[in-house]
């Protein structure tokens, strides 16, 4: 099947490693080309030359409010245009209700939540039909998990957002998804687990409770993100796609 990503021009934020960076492989391999960022320029470089022709790569911080901007021209400077963006953060700091501080909830929703709203806005007003706006999102979207509070409560706030942004952006064509991994075998994931000091026997009882009995992998990931970015999934907007292996419970 050809997704029609040759030569489309993508950008994925927090893609030097996990989630982002598995969406960014996937887009490369079938033709697309992507500007990554990441916070800290050798991490950056150092993904670029290893995702080869195609990539290609700048450090910004998703707090900066002079990021978004930034990005839209440099997809423009160096590929020509912008097709569309797929906003990926890294997860906010792990706590249960009485743990998390007020400077914990605010950095969160700097980075998780405003940092992503306003590259959305930003990408919305450059868009034209046939773009699309992508948000890495969270189960917690659907279903709060145990220890991760503030996710719990901006991921469903961003969910909103986004099927807010879907409806405003329809009738000029510009497509807004989102994505909600669960239990991914990334870096973030194996850090959460080990929290319960065992990590070997929380991720054996995780992978009990999914209908495939196992992790996925970041490519599985990339792989459905790649789909939900390209003209392969023109009709698909304002949905909220759980990447999990059957793990949540309603339809």
């Amino acid at each position: 099947m050809d997704l029609g990503l040759k030569d489309r021009v993508y950008v994925v934020t927090g893609a030097t490693r996990g989630l982002g960076r598995a969406s960014a492989e996937a887009l490369l391999a079938e033709g697309a080309k992507v500007l990554i960022t990441g916070r800290e320029e050798k991490a950056v470089a150092e993904a670029v030359a290893e995702l080869g022709p195609g990539a290609s790569g700048v450090a910004a911080d998703n707090n900066d409010p002079g990021t978004p901007a930034r990005l839209v021209a440099e997809a423009r400077a160096r590929f020509g245009g912008l097709d569309g963006i797929l906003i990926s953060v890294g997860g906010p700091a792990p706590g249960f209700a009485a743990d998390n501080t007020d400077e914990q909830w605010a950095a969160a929703f700097d980075t998780v939540f405003l940092g992503a709203v306003r590259l959305a806005r930003t990408a919305a007003e450059t868009l034209g039909e046939g773009g699309v706006i992508g948000f890495v999102l969270s189960a917690s979207v659907h279903e709060p998990i145990p220890g991760l509070t503030i996710s719990n409560g901006l991921r469903p706030g961003l969910a909103g957002f986004a099927k807010s942004l879907a409806n405003d952006l329809g009738p000029r064509g510009v497509r807004v998804v989102g994505l909600l991994p669960s239990r991914i075998d990334t870096d973030r994931v194996r850090s959460l687990d080990a929290l319960s000091g065992d990590a070997d026997g929380t991720r054996a009882a995780n992978e009990a409770a999914i209908p495939l009995r196992r992790y996925g992998t970041p490519a599985e990931f990339g792989r459905t993100a790649a789909f939900l970015l390209s003209p392969a999934a023109s009709y698909l907007t304002g949905l909220m796609l759980p990447v999990d292996g059957g793990a949540r419970s309603g339809f």
